[in-house]
């Protein structure tokens, strides 16, 4: 069983940081993050905005080169988080 906390504050780390201003009330973590299919409506200048966030709060690098991977989701960008955190 999957815990959801780190899909939630990343979630509302987003909301806030992205200035979200109508978010979906149930949150489906498998959904596009960004893109113009996003739960957001995050675009790619959102997208660097994520990026910086992640490095900064949770000391994980992703590069252009694994970013289109890594932000395909609230799902897959958490667990690449877990993957890739400093011990």
């Amino acid at each position: 069983m999957t815990d959801f906390a780190l899909e939630q504050e990343l979630a509302a780390k987003i909301i806030e940081m992205c200035h979200v201003f109508e978010p979906p009330a149930t949150i489906n973590y498998d959904k596009p993050l960004i893109g113009p299919e996003s739960i957001f409506g995050l675009d790619s200048l959102d997208a660097v905005e994520v990026l910086v966030s992640v490095q900064r709060d949770y000391g994980v690098r992703i590069t252009q080169e694994e970013a289109r991977d890594a932000l395909r989701s609230l799902h897959v960008l958490a667990e690449y988080i877990r993957s890739n955190r400093p011990e």
